[in-house]
């Protein structure tokens, strides 16, 4: 009996493993880039991309954003969390870093080393706890490669990334710097 325990004990974990296997290599096929597989529909009118456009590449932002408590403008003696730039790392939808998001101004740099500076268009609610979806037109691309051609750039799938909520922003903290976590998806476009 002894010697049968284990072996079945065996078939079983062989099993699990194998199923396990299964599982993950599906969902890894799930998560390859598509570049037809993204949908405007469900975004808000104002954060589209106007037709005549097509994704030309999708990536997760990933990394912090980075806020000041600063005076209000026009405001004498109030003060408010500013936000200052972010510092993301820009990943292709199996996980492999193809860029990275930094500013200020606010500038996306392909691995390749091609980079641009864009022009906020819209931006609209995403949630309370996150940054709102953006839109913005691209700027000509400086250097050549992954960058050139792109004419907008969404910011959707949105998590965190809103000004400190545990440290309040006083006149007696103004100065100081707080970092937050963020995570989104930035869609580039280029003209069809």
């Amino acid at each position: 009996m002894r010697a049968f325990l284990p072996s079945r004990s065996t078939a079983l974990v062989g099993s699990l493993a194998a199923a396990t296997l299964l599982t993950a290599c599906g969902s890894m096929m799930g998560s390859k880039p598509m570049a037809s597989s993204f949908s405007q529909a469900s975004l808000p009118p104002s954060i589209q991309v106007p037709s005549g456009n097509k994704v030309a590449m999708e990536t997760v932002g990933m990394g912090d954003i980075t806020y000041e408590c600063r005076d209000k403008a026009n405001m004498p003696g109030q003060t408010e969390w500013v936000f200052v730039g972010p510092d993301a790392r820009l990943m292709d939808r199996s996980g492999k870093q193809v860029g990275k998001y930094y500013g200020p101004p606010a500038t996306w740099e392909s691995m390749d080393g091609s980079k641009l500076t864009a022009t906020q268009v819209a931006v609209a609610p995403s949630g309370p706890t996150s940054l709102p979806y953006q839109l913005v037109k691209a700027n000509p691309a400086m250097g050549s490669g992954a960058m050139t051609g792109i004419t907008y750039i969404q910011r959707v799938a949105l998590q965190g990334g809103v000004a400190p909520a545990s440290m309040p922003c006083t006149p007696a903290t103004k100065g100081q710097k707080q970092v937050v976590k963020y995570q989104a998806d930035y869609i580039f476009w280029k003209a069809s």
